[in-house]
C-alpha cells in the first residue's frame, strides 16, 4: 500500500520559512517523479514545483520561483519542500504527490497523494 505522509506546515508571518517533509513507503522511490501541489480555499489545487527521479532536474511555479526549493533523497524515501519569504498568498494546504513522469506539473500525472499540511502565513 502506497503512502505519501506529509509534515512541517503550521502558522508563520509573512517573510518567514517553512520546510515541508513528505516521507513515501509502498513505492520504488526511486523510481518516481516526485511533486508539490497546493490548494488555497475555493481554488483548484496547482503545481507548485517538482523534481525528477534522480534529483537532478526541478521545476517550479512561476509564483514561488526563486523563493522555493523542492529536493529528495532517495535513501531515505524522502521529499522536501524548503518554502522561504513566504507570503500570504502561500496559505493553502499543501500535498506531496508521486508521479511514474519526471518533473510534472500536470495533476492528472499523478499516481499517488498525500493527505495535506496546512500552512498558513499571516500578514
Amino acid at each position: 500500500q502506497v503512502q505519501l505522509s506529509e509534515s512541517g506546515g503550521g502558522l508563520v508571518q509573512a517573510g518567514g520559512s517553512l520546510r515541508l517533509s513528505c516521507a513515501a513507503s509502498g513505492l520504488p522511490f526511486r523510481r518516481w517523479g516526485m511533486g508539490w501541489f497546493r490548494q488555497a480555499p475555493g481554488q483548484e489545487r496547482e503545481f507548485v514545483a517538482s523534481i525528477n527521479q534522480s534529483g537532478g532536474s526541478t521545476y517550479y511555479a512561476d509564483s514561488v520561483k526563486g523563493r522555493f526549493t523542492i529536493s529528495r533523497d532517495n535513501a531515505k524515501n524522502t521529499v522536501s519542500l524548503q518554502m522561504n519569504s513566504l507570503k500570504p498568498e502561500d496559505t493553502a494546504v499543501y500535498y506531496c504527490a508521486a508521479s511514474y513522469y519526471a518533473g510534472s506539473s500536470r495533476r492528472d500525472e499523478y499516481a499517488y497523494w498525500g493527505q495535506g499540511t496546512q500552512v498558513t502565513v499571516s500578514s
